[in-house]
C-alpha cells in the first residue's frame, strides 16, 4: 500500500472514532474539517473561525486536503476528547456553551476563549465575567428615537440587579432591574448588528425590551456571561437545595420562536392585523414592530392538563378578513386566540413550538403568572 493510501486509511480510522463524530466546538454532526495544530475535528462554519486565528489553529479539509503522516499521528494522539479535556477542563457552570444553532459572535468568542485566551485550562482562573460586578458602556437603542446611544451599564451581584444610566456622571439610574426577572438573548439580525443583544425584563409583570450592542464581540459576550454568573449566584442563595444543573436551566434562554403572524381581536370579527410575535416560554407577546420596547399584548400559554391546546386551522365561520391562509387556534380556558401564517412551514413551526410548551407541566411560579393574566383580563 502506497504511503499516501496508508495515511488516508489511518486518517479515516481516527475520523470514525465516536468522540470525533460531532464538531468539537458547536456539536454539529459529521465534521469534515480538522485543526492540524489543535487536533480537533470541526465543522465548516467553525473552521472559518479557526482560520481567523492562524497563530493558534491551522485547519484543513478531511476530504480535499493532503494530510502527511505526522499530521495524522497528531490527530490520532489528540482528537476531540483529549483536546476538550485540556481546553474545557474548568468551564464555569453558568458559562453559555453555544451550539451550531447560535450566532457567529457567540461561537467565535467561545472558540477564542478556549484556544486563544485559554480561559478554562486553570481551576479558579479570574475572568472578567466572574468578578460579581461589571461596569461599562453599551450602545442602547432609544425607545422613541430608534437611535443607538452610549449608555453606562452596571451589573452587581451584591445588589442582585442591572442598572443603566442615561449619562456617565448620573447618580441615579434610569432603570434598576432585579436580576431574577432578566433574560438576555443575542439578536444580530433583528437589531441589525452582529453583536446585537436583546435584554428583557418584567416590569409590573409586563415584558420590557432593551436592545444593545458593543463593537467588541468579546465585550458583549462577557456582558452576557456576567449576567448569567450573577443570576446563578443569586439563585443559589434563593434556592439552596436546588442542584447546579437545575439552576443552570433557569438562566438566560433563547426564545422558542419569533416571526410575523396575523391576529384578530377577542370578538373574532375584526380584520386580522400583521404583528411580530415572540414566544418566550409561556409568554406569547406581540408587537407592532420587532424592535418595540413594549408588547402590545401578551397571551399566557399553559399546559394541556389545564385546558390549553393548539389546533391547526381556524374555526369554521371565522369572520375577520385575513390575507394569510395558514391558520392556528390557541385554545385557553377563557377564550380562543386566532392567528394566520404566511406559509405552511411557518404554521407547522409555530404549532411545534406551542405544542412543546403545552405538553409541559406547569410550575408553581407559572400558576401564579397564569392567575395574573386571568386577573388582568
Amino acid at each position: 500500500m502506497a504511503g499516501g493510501d496508508k495515511s488516508m486509511k489511518a486518517l479515516r480510522e481516527v475520523w470514525r472514532r465516536a468522540e470525533n463524530s460531532l464538531c468539537a466546538d458547536c456539536g454539529k454532526p459529521d465534521p469534515d474539517w480538522a485543526s492540524s495544530t489543535l487536533g480537533v475535528f470541526i465543522c465548516l462554519s467553525c473552521s472559518g473561525i479557526h482560520r481567523n486565528i492562524p497563530s493558534i489553529s491551522k485547519v484543513k479539509s478531511l476530504k480535499m486536503d493532503h494530510w502527511d503522516d505526522a499530521q495524522v499521528q497528531f490527530l490520532a494522539k489528540h482528537g476531540n476528547a483529549v483536546t476538550k479535556a485540556m481546553y474545557e477542563a474548568h468551564i464555569p457552570i453558568y458559562y453559555y456553551q453555544p451550539t451550531y444553532n447560535d450566532c457567529q459572535v457567540l461561537r467565535e468568542q467561545w472558540i477564542r476563549a478556549k484556544y486563544e485566551r485559554k480561559e478554562f485550562t486553570e481551576l479558579g482562573k479570574q475572568l472578567l465575567y466572574t468578578d460579581g460586578v461589571k461596569e461599562g458602556i453599551l450602545w442602547k437603542r432609544g425607545r422613541d428615537s430608534g437611535q443607538f446611544q452610549p449608555r453606562k451599564f452596571l451589573l452587581s451581584e451584591r445588589e442582585g440587579c442591572l442598572k443603566y444610566f442615561t449619562k456617565q456622571d448620573a447618580k441615579e439610574p434610569k432603570i434598576n432591574v432585579k436580576i431574577d426577572v432578566i433574560n438576555a438573548t443575542f439578536q444580530p439580525e433583528k437589531i441589525g448588528n452582529p453583536n446585537g443583544l436583546q435584554i428583557t425584563y418584567l416590569k409590573d409583570n409586563k415584558t420590557r425590551n432593551i436592545f444593545v450592542y458593543h463593537k467588541s464581540g468579546k465585550e458583549v459576550v462577557d456582558w452576557f456571561n456576567a449576567i448569567r454568573s450573577v443570576q446563578f449566584h443569586y439563585l443559589k442563595v434563593a434556592f439552596p437545595i436546588a442542584s447546579d444543573n437545575e439552576i443552570k436551566s433557569r438562566l438566560t434562554r433563547n426564545f422558542l420562536k419569533e416571526g410575523y403572524m396575523e391576529k384578530t381581536g377577542p370578538k373574532q370579527r375584526e380584520a386580522f392585523k400583521k404583528r411580530w410575535f415572540t414566544l418566550d416560554h409561556r409568554r406569547l407577546m406581540y408587537f407592532k414592530d420587532p424592535l418595540d420596547a413594549f408588547a402590545k399584548g401578551e397571551v399566557f400559554v399553559g399546559s394541556r392538563e389545564n385546558g390549553y391546546s393548539v389546533q391547526k386551522g381556524l374555526p369554521s365561520g371565522t369572520q375577520g378578513n385575513f390575507s394569510w391562509p395558514y391558520g392556528i387556534t390557541i385554545v385557553t380556558p377563557d377564550r380562543e386566540y386566532l392567528f394566520t401564517c404566511e406559509t405552511e412551514a411557518d404554521q407547522l413551526d409555530w404549532i411545534t413550538a406551542f405544542t412543546s410548551i403545552i405538553n409541559q407541566a406547569m410550575t408553581p411560579q407559572e400558576y401564579a403568572i397564569e392567575a395574573y393574566f386571568k386577573f388582568k383580563s
